[in-house]
């Protein structure tokens, strides 16, 4: 195991939740990894991603088909949220909240905005996380 690797592997963590991108909900995944199976946040992470493709895919369409049925955009958001929490995605999280609000205030551009900032912080997040894993993977061989 290379020291120095491991030393950039855990400030990359670190800035993670400095920077706001994680939350607590991301370490007690951690804390359920085990040496049977030693990658599995990673796995846990690329299944919410999985997930959220069809859910950032509904949202576009009732965005785009009926951007003022605020309660099917709402109940769509309150599934992303919870996806979004259960890793530990703080800032998407965020957003979600925020479109949520804009769902009870009736305001579309409001929800338009939102998603794009929703999709930004999204993205962001998987090229994060994915140089993190791949980080992790290369100090522990």
């Amino acid at each position: 195991m290379d020291r120095n690797l491991q030393r950039q592997v855990a400030n990359m963590r670190k800035s993670l939740f400095d920077q706001g991108y994680l939350d607590e909900q991301f370490i007690q995944l951690e804390d359920l990894r085990d040496d049977a199976n030693p990658n599995f946040v990673e796995e846990i992470v690329t299944l919410f991603y999985t997930d959220s493709a069809k859910l950032i895919r509904n949202i576009e369409n009732a965005l785009e088909n009926n951007p003022s049925d605020f309660e099917r955009l709402d109940d769509y958001m309150q599934q992303f949220k919870g996806r979004s929490s259960s890793i530990g995605a703080k800032k998407v999280k965020t957003e979600c909240s925020q479109f949520r609000e804009y769902c009870k205030a009736g305001n579309a551009e409001g929800c338009i905005r939102t998603f794009q900032q929703l999709k930004q912080e999204l993205a962001t997040l998987r090229r994060k996380l994915e140089t993190y894993f791949e980080m992790a993977r290369q100090a522990n061989t």
